[in-house]
């Protein structure tokens, strides 16, 4: 099927796992558009002129929020921000009764972010707007998966059998999931690296090859990504991992790793946690595309937005 005859019809972001091959690399197409935009004088279009967008964050976010509101303000849309922390879920509103009371506003689409896995399915059969996961609990983060892998692409534009690296806490990464279900689907190669302690107890089934050695991963690898250790999930750190300074020796991407490997590219989903995952050096490099992915972000989501919208083809 041509790109011109493709019909996206999707109606929510919920995770990539409902999305086809086809679909995530319609969005991705989209995206390049939008990314163009974002480099103009007037990074500008008004494609959601008319179009109400709730951005419903339960969660801490910096990036994530900041980079859907952008996208949002950037396309035309009137933006609602929701903070749970001064709203009435403090006095003991129930999710189901605040997301019916902002529907009961005439909105067009939720952008959502929870630590409870499942609250974006949950949100669909409350509400007939657009819903977008940004992110529920260790479940899934599509669209940012989404940006990697557009980032991706500009490094290697087909990532069939290009070889991803993920390292470090895969446990308790939404971001490795979508990740993984998104890149399989290209057709990319993955292996997930860290220590034991940081591997989920169902790895074998995330379908992908497992490593317990940094230098043999960053020998195989066109891309190396390194995720942060959630600390804030892990509960008692000390069943896990010694120390970070232990973790760092271990697993952290050093810059002996570039000299001695020159070939991968360095990603990173941030917040980076600079002498832990990365040496600051590295994350400073010219082998590191992180900040390209903080743009590549706005572009990815202005792309989902637009086509969860009804737009079907800029």
């Amino acid at each position: 099927m041509s790109a011109s005859e493709y019909q996206f019809n999707q109606k929510h972001l919920l995770g990539l796992t409902d999305y086809s091959k086809e679909d995530i690399l319609y969005v991705l197409d989209q995206a390049k558009y939008f990314r163009e935009i974002l480099d103009r004088p007037v990074p500008k279009v008004p494609t959601l002129r008319d179009k109400t967008i709730v951005n419903l964050f339960y969660e801490n976010s910096t990036r994530t929020r900041l980079s859907f509101e952008l996208a949002q303000k950037r396309m035309g849309a009137d933006v609602v921000n929701f903070s749970a922390s001064t709203s009435s879920t403090k006095k003991g509103e129930s999710l189901k009764d605040t997301i019916q009371n902002i529907s009961s506003m005439k909105i067009d689409m939720v952008v959502v972010r929870h630590e409870s896995p499942g609250v974006p399915h949950f949100l669909t059969k409350c509400v007939d707007a657009a819903i977008l996961n940004a992110g529920d609990g260790a479940h899934e983060h599509p669209t940012q998966a989404l940006l990697d892998m557009f980032t991706m692409q500009q490094i290697h534009p087909d990532l069939s059998g290009k070889k991803i690296a993920i390292i470090g806490d895969i446990s308790h990464s939404r971001v490795v999931r979508s990740n993984i279900i998104g890149l399989t689907k290209l057709g990319a190669k993955v292996v997930i690296c860290g220590p034991k302690t940081l591997m989920p107890v169902f790895v074998s089934d995330l379908g992908v090859s497992v490593s317990h050695n940094l230098e043999e991963t960053l020998a195989w690898c066109d891309i190396a990504m390194a995720l942060r250790i959630q600390l804030e999930r892990q509960g008692n750190t000390t069943e896990l991992f010694p120390t970070l300074r232990e973790y760092h020796e271990r697993f952290g991407i050093k810059l002996k790793h570039l000299e001695a490997y020159p070939d991968f590219k360095i990603m990173h989903p941030g917040p980076i946690n600079r002498g832990v995952e990365l040496e600051s050096e590295v994350a400073d490099s010219d082998r590191a595309v992180i900040l390209n992915q903080v743009t590549n972000g706005v572009a990815v989501r202005m792309a989902a937005l637009y086509l969860l919208s009804g737009g079907n083809r800029v």
